[in-house]
């Protein structure tokens, strides 16, 4: 009795999971290493400008709290601004932001119940990280604070 061996055949049919399928690993990481990079960088983006207005809000409320205090309103835009930077460098935040304050409030005459307001702005770098031409977003934020109402102060 003889046996006999099977011999490999050459020639594979498209479903015997022969040649077929060489280098397409190579081919989707080809197509979609690009699109994973630019929805990273999204995100990075998004979670920058979250910061961002974390930040800025921080300052905002810093910057009020500090100008309520104050007995004029030129100190008051004094210790808001420099509250306001010292905020947003102590949050990591590096932007030209611009600190306006509305001091109408010293205005009234003590007794009255009196607000003043702060509103930060600030420019943050996008630039490292968007594909999509956006080099800054501007995130802008206020926050109003009660001034002691038997406090003097100077209009």
């Amino acid at each position: 009795m003889r046996e006999r061996h099977a011999t490999p055949s050459r020639h594979t049919s498209p479903t015997s999971g022969g040649h077929g399928d060489r280098g397409s690993v190579t081919l989707e990481l080809v197509i979609f290493a690009p699109a994973l990079i630019i929805m990273l960088l999204f995100v990075i983006a998004a979670g920058r400008i979250a910061q961002a207005h974390q930040a800025v809000e921080a300052a905002a409320r810093d910057a009020a709290r500090q100008a309520s205090i104050a007995r004029d309103p030129a100190t008051a835009q004094t210790s808001a601004t420099s509250s306001a930077q010292a905020a947003l460098h102590r949050e990591g935040l590096n932007c030209p932001a611009h600190v306006s304050v509305d001091t109408s409030g010293f205005a009234r005459p003590v007794g009255a119940a009196a607000t003043v307001t702060a509103h930060v702005t600030c420019t943050v770098q996008l630039a490292d990280v968007s594909l999509a031409g956006v080099p800054t977003t501007t995130v802008r934020s206020h926050f109003t604070s009660p001034i002691d109402p038997y406090r003097g102060r100077q209009p």
